[in-house]
């Protein structure tokens, strides 16, 4: 729980970041699938230093993900977003109000209470079937990508947001599915390339929500996808489970976490939308 809750503190960081040198490009090609885009902001120091974040926070996402529960780790991952509202009003000149602190109040309440309801992470290996399926899913989030780049500037965020939070949840999902490191196994494992293709797909979609649309619908539809579909596959098909007779705290916390950070999302586009101090 603590790689977790560190993993959210880098990404978080890294939100602000990144959103500021998403801006600061040149508009790409329109496409909701842009890798120049992604090579432009690259050039900028401040989507650099966020995407080193971004790997420290994936090393710590890691360790959480093959010792606790998918929902616990999406619960806390969810957090970020509370990291970003306490950054930018830091960094930036973007102030909380005490709706805004609840919320992050509310979200650290969530988190606490998912930690004393989490039971042992599950064990089972998952159908086959499922290694596929994520890398499946990589795919249908590129298409839906591409396609969301000939929407207007809201609805193409929110398609974009909801598209790099599910390539991101692919990438928990299949951390759980890599059940061996050694040499001829791991590279014969689907789960493997969905989770490089689902990191991927995420950052091309997140980068290019971020540049031109809403930064709080993607960073909300990002949210979403990112927590509720990696902990329905933890449940159903890993055995993920809460501890025995506190199934109902569980998902009181794992509610009050997502609902606190969904708060918090207009804080996606502080680093935008507000003035940096010197």
């Amino acid at each position: 729980m603590v790689c977790a809750l560190a993993s959210a503190c880098c990404f978080g960081t890294a939100s602000v970041l990144q959103a500021i040198a998403a801006r600061a490009v040149e508009t790409g090609s329109g496409s909701g699938v842009d890798p120049v885009l992604l090579v432009r902001a690259l050039r900028q120091w401040r989507y650099a230093a966020g995407l080193s974040l971004d790997g420290l926070g994936f090393l710590l996402q890691i360790i959480a993900l093959r010792s606790i529960p998918l929902y616990a780790v999406g619960a806390s991952l969810a957090a970020s977003l509370a990291v970003t509202a306490v950054i930018a009003a830091w960094l930036l000149d973007a102030r909380l109000a005490i709706a805004e602190w609840a919320a992050v109040a509310t979200v650290c309440a969530g988190l606490a209470i998912i930690a004393l309801a989490s039971g042992p992470e599950g064990n089972r290996a998952g159908p086959a079937a499922l290694r596929w399926s994520l890398l499946g899913a990589v795919l249908v989030v590129l298409l839906v990508g591409a396609l969301a780049g000939r929407l207007p500037d809201g609805p193409r965020a929110l398609l974009l947001g909801l598209g790099a939070g599910t390539g991101f949840g692919v990438v928990e999902g299949a951390v759980r599915l890599i059940d061996s490191l050694t040499v001829p196994r791991v590279f014969g494992n689907p789960a493997l390339y969905a989770l490089l293709l689902g990191g991927a797909a995420g950052f091309l979609l997140l980068t290019s929500a971020l540049q031109r649309g809403s930064v709080t619908v993607a960073t909300a539809g990002m949210v979403l996808a990112e927590t509720a579909g990696p902990a329905m596959v933890g449940i159903i098909w890993l055995g993920d489970r809460p501890r025995e007779g506190l199934q109902w705290l569980a998902v009181t916390g794992f509610m009050a976490a997502v609902t606190g950070a969904l708060t918090l999302t207009r804080f996606g586009g502080a680093a935008t939308e507000g003035t940096r101090r010197p």
